[in-house]
């Protein structure tokens, strides 16, 4: 029998149910492979399934931990031993991990029961999820729209309600992007806050992290609190926090000095409705007592043009790689057009030029820091237009000319807080007039995820969203 009332609880309060006695894992794990049956094939957001793997998980008995007995799936960029990982690239289809990565791990001992994995781009490399191998994931609030990316299948499967929480991971907004465009929370913690080994002590020069995207802020808050920390290969951690995050969740945040801007950061117009609703966010929140003032940090550098650098290079090895693997040369019958040009680019680059890359991430660093010497938190929109219709962007075209202005118009903030490794998280306030969601984003200093929580208790009591449900909806 169906566990009726598993779409009203987060994970924290499933796991309560569990702790209980009121439920059991196995119901719980049931009702998620169900609701995944009956929206999925609208929304292709689990593109791996390995129930039987999360069955033995629960028959072998799940590790005591916060969220013991909740269902959860993996980003399918993310290794868990015995099952299959493709990275969404043709090449890995049939490939199957060996062991499981410090972060799988870590959510396994928190007592999740993981009994899959979402889609992602190819190495996510895209801020919409439309991998080849897989096809696109469709937005539960409109079919024909994107769910972001690279996070794309996790924000579709929690925004429907398969489950109330999810990994994902963020290299230049892949957390806050499709937490925007699929109208759930997604905080980005500060760079090492989390683990990306054992292969990785970082990953993207530093700009990638990983956590979750979720329903409420309590959870990804617990969430943080299970698998942050240092491992043995760490090449440097992040300060620690001064209490659990949880119990940020429940303090109040106090009169914080915001900054808010409704433009670009190149000065770009953005879409007339986002900049509309980042003006009503910035009233809210100087009617909450906050001080609020329009202004915004001057960039010292060119984010996109950092990013390409440094993402370029990272995607040859990806290729080299696979090359050795495979004992041949990778062709586009292997990895989509674009995977193959960024990597080409990495091969007309030099080192110095890989090094000017990261001076420039440096100088905005530097900047991001001088401005919030005189602010707590800065708002902006998280992406600047509506969430992209599928196909906007076509990683198979042979003229990719297309795609940089786009990236430039839809998502220019984000990658700025991967930079300067500052928490940052994207908060469901408003829709657009056609039911589309725009998120806020709400970034803090290095290492202060503290006043992020805070805040967004504040609005999630302010403003509540999780009860509002998007058309395609377990």
């Amino acid at each position: 029998m169906a566990f009726k009332e598993y779409g009203i609880h987060d994970a924290i309060g499933l796991a309560d149910l569990v702790r209980k006695k009121q439920v059991s894992a196995s119901e719980l794990l049931d009702e998620a492979i169900a609701r995944t049956a009956r929206v999925d094939p609208e929304i292709n957001a689990v593109v791996v399934k390995h129930y039987d793997d999360a069955k033995r998980q629960i028959d072998q008995g799940l590790a005591d931990g916060p969220f013991t007995g909740v269902p959860f799936l993996l980003k399918d960029l993310e290794n868990l031993a015995g099952t299959r990982t493709t990275f969404g690239a043709s090449i890995y289809k049939d490939n199957f991990a060996a062991y499981s990565g410090t972060l799988a791990q870590r959510f396994l001992d928190a007592g999740l029961a993981i009994f899959g994995k979402t889609s992602s781009p190819e190495f996510g490399l895209m801020p919409t999820t439309e991998s080849r191998l897989f096809g696109p994931t469709r937005n539960p609030w409109n079919l024909a729209h994107s769910s972001g990316g690279s996070s794309g299948g996790a924000a579709a499967a929690v925004a429907a309600r398969i489950l109330p929480v999810a990994h994902a991971s963020d290299g230049g907004g892949s957390i806050r992007i499709p937490a925007s465009a699929s109208g759930v929370f997604g905080l980005k913690p500060t760079r090492a806050r989390t683990p990306l080994g054992p292969d990785r002590g970082e990953g993207w020069g530093g700009f990638s992290c990983g956590h979750v995207v979720s329903i409420s802020v309590r959870d990804s808050a617990a969430m943080l609190d299970a698998i942050h920390g240092p491992e043995t290969s760490s090449p440097y951690v992040a300060p620690q926090p001064q209490r659990p995050f949880l119990e940020e969740v429940s303090r109040d945040p106090g009169r914080l000095r915001i900054a808010f801007t409704d433009k670009s950061p190149y000065g770009d117009a953005i879409d007339p409705e986002i900049a509309a609703a980042t003006r009503e966010i910035a009233a809210l929140l100087a009617g909450l007592g906050h001080h609020v003032e329009e202004r915004a940090p001057v960039l010292a550098a060119d984010p996109a043009a950092v990013m390409s650098t440094i993402v370029a290079a990272n995607t040859a090895l990806t290729v080299r790689l696979a090359e050795q693997r495979f004992g041949r040369a990778m062709t586009s019958g292997d990895f989509e057009v674009l995977t193959l040009a960024s990597a080409h680019n990495a091969q007309k680059a030099s080192a110095t030029d890989y090094v000017a890359a990261q001076l420039g991430a440096f100088q905005i660093s530097r900047a991001l820091a001088t401005f919030f010497e005189s602010c707590d938190v800065f708002l902006c929109p998280t992406l600047c237009s509506p969430p992209l219709r599928i196909g906007e962007l076509n990683t198979m075209s042979e003229d990719l000319s297309h795609i940089a202005p786009i990236l430039r118009r839809y998502m220019p903030a984000t990658a700025m807080f991967n930079m300067s490794g500052q928490p940052a998280m994207s908060v469901p306030l408003a829709w657009n007039a056609a039911g589309l969601p725009l998120g806020m984003m709400f970034s803090a200093r290095f290492g202060d995820e503290a006043t992020l929580f805070r805040l967004a208790a504040q609005l999630e009591q302010t403003r509540p969203w999780k009860g509002k449900l998007p058309p395609v909806c377990a």
